[in-house]
C-alpha cells in the first residue's frame, strides 16, 4: 500500500540516536553508528522523531510500505517489559550513541534519592541525557515523576544541589543564551506525552535565565495540563534569593 512513512537521509544523520529514543514504537534502531528505519509495519506516521532530530536528518515520504501493525509493535513492547514482569528490574534503555542515549540510571526506588546528608556522596541523577536538547521526548522514566528543569550553571553555585533540588526528580538542565533555542516547543511534548507530577525550576539571577523560566512557563500552557510548578532563583555567589 501507499502511504505516509518517514525517511532518514544517512548523510545527514549524526548518529546522536535522539530519533530512537522518541519512537515510542520501535521503529527506530541504530545500525552502524546511523539512524535506520527498522521495520515499515512499526512506523505509525506521526512523526515523533522528526522534532528530536538535530539534524533535520528526517522527513516524510509517501511510498509502497506495509500497513502500520499495531498488534506486533504492543507484542514487542510486551516482550521488552517481560523482564519487569517477572521481577528482575532492569533500567530502561534506548539506543543510540553513547552520549545522547536514553537510560534509566536506577530502577524506580532504587535511586538513591534516601541519600543523607554528611554520609557518603550520592549522585541523585536518575536518567540520561540530562540536556533539554537531547532528552527524549517520551520514556518510561517520565511517567509518574516530577521533573526539575534547571539552568545548567545552577549546579556549580549551589553546593547542595544534588540533595537539595535534584534528590527524588528527574532532571533536564540548559542555557537557552549558549543553545540560542527557544526549549518552549521541547518542553511542551515532554509535558504533554508524559504524566509529569510536578515541575521545579532552578535558574539563576542573571537575566537571560529568564528564558528557561519562560520556556517551561509556555511549555505548561501549550501542553493544556494542570502540572503544580515552582521557580527557584540562585544568586551568583550561591544563595537562595526567592522559592
Amino acid at each position: 500500500m501507499i502511504r505516509k512513512i518517514i525517511h532518514i537521509n544517512e548523510e545527514k544523520c549524526n548518529g546522536c540516536g535522539a530519533c530512537a529514543a522518541a519512537c515510542h514504537e520501535g521503529a527506530i534502531g541504530m545500525v552502524g553508528g546511523k539512524a535506520r528505519l527498522l521495520r515499515d509495519d512499526y512506523c505509525d506516521g506521526l512523526g515523533d522523531c522528526l522534532p528530536a532530530c538535530p539534524t533535520g536528518a528526517i522527513t516524510f515520504v509517501e511510498r509502497e510500505a506495509m500497513a502500520y501493525d499495531e498488534k506486533a509493535v504492543l507484542k514487542q513492547k510486551e516482550q521488552k517489559t517481560e523482564p519487569e514482569k517477572n521481577h528482575f528490574p532492569i533500567p530502561y534503555m534506548q539506543g543510540g550513541c553513547p552520549g545522547s542515549r536514553s537510560a534509566e540510571l536506577h530502577p524506580r526506588g532504587e535511586a538513591p534519592v534516601d541519600a543523607v546528608k554528611g554520609e557518603k556522596e550520592f549522585s541523585c541523577l536518575r536518567q540520561w541525557p540530562v540536556q533539554i536538547k537531547l532528552a527524549p521526548v517520551r520514556a518510561p522514566y517520565f511517567e509518574g515523576a516530577s521533573l526539575l528543569i534547571a539552568a545548567d550553571c545552577s549546579a556549580y553555585v549551589y553546593g547542595d544541589f544534588h540533595n537539595k533540588f535534584m534528590r527524588g526528580k528527574l532532571t533536564l538542565i540548559g542555557c537557552p543564551k549558549l543553545d540560542m533555542v527557544d526549549y518552549t516547543d521541547k518542553l511542551t511534548e515532554i509535558l504533554s506525552n508524559n504524566a509529569i507530577k510536578s515541575v521545579t525550576v532552578v535558574r539563576m539571577e542573571v537575566p537571560c535565565c529568564g528564558g528557561i523560566e519562560n520556556a517551561v512557563k509556555n511549555a505548561l500552557q501549550r501542553s493544556g495540563k494542570c502540572i503544580p510548578w515552582r521557580v527557584v532563583t540562585l544568586s551568583t555567589s550561591g544563595h537562595i534569593l526567592d522559592e
